[in-house]
């Protein structure tokens, strides 16, 4: 038995929203369900529960299992505790994720396998210390690869040095060669040198270390950046409770999604701890690449579905990942033994200095007012394979969360013949190229907007900005406005990013109102995006039908998670998942609603991005949109550098030292 995946079932909705009104500062009394006798009281948290997935080696069969933790068995008091088993489930015809230690096993299959070392030896490499073996996902592109057996066909590459391990392996891609490795039994099954393609030369640009250690020399002239918060920070933590300027929530994490944000609020004065969000993850990512050509057509990674975001981050460095005062999450998981497993200083926790908050002077006095904005920045980073992925959330003064994704690493790679060109992507160098890729991420967003424990007053309004047809209304051809149109049902819901009108999507309060009367409401703002380039029949999209729009809109289903179904590897079904979800067509008016914001970005690598790429980033924005009465950043206080200068600007009298401008002195 292996196991794949132990990670907390989470209780209800309502019953967390209740223990976080209760339990969790400040204390709010009023969002408690009320009786004649008054509120509700919780007396006690709900039972702990984990959800095991289990693949078994032997049967090459996968099951779920429900186990309470809080059982102890008297058989076993000071020693181990044993959870009590509350249901298991085989689940037929589905592949579990792929993990570490298999990757590790298949390397050593496929080195050891006579009929490669001697395709290896065709092409000079007999050193086989040299050779890298990336195991990858078959994925599903016909009934080879159903998943009766679980399946890898690896990519190669080859290092020239065999005691460098700093050299960049992936610059030496071997291509030509076939393999299909058994991962139950780990065994090669297919095997097949189809063509030599020779290995391209080392390329002396091809190392990304320091110095003299990648045959350069490093920049002399970059002076230390101290970050200094003598007093503290302002941020407060209490085990994985977070409050910070008005916001407050849970961090979590789990070995598919990694970072989770539970219970996000914001306390504004006398109105309490108003909630927003129940929970915010990354729940998907698919990389589909641009190149007919074998292998790289079958290059469409599930990165949070076959492999696993949280079991692929690592430790961050202070001063490197992250600068100034630092907060640290460790990240615990189990391995495919069922040991527990630590990522030390895997969440990281930090204030950032984020430029102009806001600023105004008035030009006839000349007295000015100006906040410095800051940020509250929850991250961590994984390493898929050659890419890293760094994925943060972003809390900000003025009510704003932003969710970016910062994408670095280093570039899928091809061989090409010598002479030969591929349009499908950039020559990097001789011998060398980089096909053109997407990269999809899909957030999952559990909206609670000023809904209080048990309320589901949600619904969606789409924004499109209108241009005002010429007549009477229009005669001066100038005007525009907004128009709003409520997304009703799912089928309706299923929208798609439009630049053009400034197309946003509204989450309001169907029973709450600001002082103007209007609902209260937090808006989706896209960033950059785009959609799949791939014709409509390419087979990746059966698993990835969720990728066909950016916005999708879903009423709250627990066991709707994953927008690719649960087990996207080697799924032989065609858009499970979201896509499949929406065809009940559920209503959306009032009610309890789940965004699901896709975006993307289109990589047509450059030079510049060789031998490690400079990060990219793309997101979106969550913005207050009616759920304050003015603006919640208005009491941000004057740094102290703007109190000095304020100081030394006013005479003794009080009056200010006038601004000699060319408008001044005329006036």
């Amino acid at each position: 038995m292996r196991f794949v995946e132990v990670v907390l079932l989470e209780p209800e909705k309502h019953v967390v929203a209740l223990a976080d009104a209760y339990f969790f500062p400040p204390f709010q009394p009023s969002l408690l369900p009320r009786t004649k006798g008054g509120p509700i009281i919780p007396t006690k948290l709900p039972p702990r529960r984990a959800r095991l997935v289990v693949y078994n080696k032997k049967s090459n069969e996968t099951s779920t299992w429900i186990v309470e933790l809080s059982e102890v068995h008297a058989a076993t008091r000071g020693g181990h505790h044993r959870g009590k088993v509350i249901s298991s489930q085989v689940i037929p015809d589905v592949q579990p994720p792929m993990d570490a230690v298999e990757y590790a096993e298949c390397e050593a299959v496929v080195k050891d396998f006579p009929p490669f070392k001697d395709a290896m030896k065709k092409r000079g490499v007999e050193d086989m210390d040299l050779v890298m073996v990336d195991a990858w996902c078959v994925g599903y592109h016909s009934e080879a690869d159903a998943p009766s057996q679980r399946l890898a066909k690896p990519l190669i590459f080859c290092r020239t040095e065999s005691d460098c391990p700093m050299e960049n392996g992936y610059a030496r891609p071997v291509e030509g060669i076939h393999i299909l490795v058994d991962m139950q039994s780990m065994v090669v099954i297919e095997f097949e040198d189809r063509k030599l393609v020779p290995l391209p030369p080392a390329d002396p640009l091809r190392n990304y270390t320091s110095g003299e250690t990648r045959g350069g020399v490093d920049r002399s002239d970059v002076k230390p950046l101290q970050i200094v918060q003598a007093e503290g920070p302002s941020f407060r933590v209490d085990g994985y409770f977070v409050e910070w300027q008005k916001w407050n929530f849970r961090i979590g994490f789990t070995p598919r999604e990694g970072l989770v944000i539970y219970s996000i609020a914001y306390v504004d004065g006398s109105r309490g701890r108003r909630p927003v969000a129940h929970r915010l993850s990354f729940v998907e990512m698919v990389v589909p690449y641009g190149d007919p050509n074998d292998p790289h057509y079958r290059k469409n990674a599930f990165d949070a579905g076959e492999d696993g975001l949280g079991k692929n981050a690592h430790s961050l460095k202070k001063g490197c990942d992250c600068l100034g005062y630092i907060k640290y999450f460790d990240a615990h998981f189990t391995n495919f033994t069922g040991g527990v497993e630590t990522i030390e200083n895997c969440v990281c926790l930090h204030e950032e200095d984020h430029g102009l908050l806001w600023k105004h002077q008035d030009w006839r006095t000349g007295l000015a007012e100006v906040r410095r904005s800051r940020r509250l920045t929850v991250s961590f980073i994984c390493t898929v394979a050659n890419y890293e992925y760094g994925f943060f959330w972003h809390f900000y003064q003025d009510g704003k969360i932003e969710a970016e994704v910062k994408l670095t690493g280093i570039l899928s790679l091809g061989a090409l013949q010598p002479g030969e060109v591929r349009k499908y992507g950039t020559v990097i160098a001789p011998g060398l190229y980089a096909p053109v890729h997407q990269h999809f991420f899909v957030a999952r967003m559990d909206m609670a907007v000023d809904c209080k424990p048990g309320e589901t007053y949600n619904q969606v309004v789409e924004l499109d900005v209108k241009v005002e047809q010429p007549g009477d209304n229009n005669v001066h051809s100038n005007a525009f406005y907004a128009e709003e149109r409520l997304l009703r049902t799912e089928s309706e819901a299923m929208r798609d990013c439009n630049p053009l009108s400034a197309r946003h999507w509204i989450v309001r309060n169907t029973r709450t109102v600001n002082r103007t009367g209007q609902l209260t409401g937090y808006k989706l703002v896209p960033g950059s995006n785009c959609l799949p380039l791939a014709g409509s029949e390419a087979k990746f999209l059966r698993r990835a039908a969720f990728l066909k729009h950016n916005l999708w809109v879903t009423p709250y289903a627990r066991d709707e998670m994953f927008p690719g179904g649960e087990f996207p590897n080697q799924n032989p079904r065609v858009g499970e998942g979201l896509a499949t979800w929406v065809k009940q067509n559920r209503s959306l008016e009032e009610t309890d609603i789940v965004l699901w914001y896709v975006f993307g970005i289109t990589h047509v690598p450059r030079l510049e991005d060789w031998p490690v790429m400079p990060v990219e980033r793309i997101g979106f924005v969550l913005m207050p949109h009616g759920f304050f009465n003015c603006s919640p950043a208005v009491d941000v206080p004057p740094s102290v550098c703007e109190l000095e200068v304020k100081e030394n600007d006013v005479k003794d009298n009080g009056v200010a030292k006038p601004i000699q401008t060319g408008l001044m002195a005329k006036l």
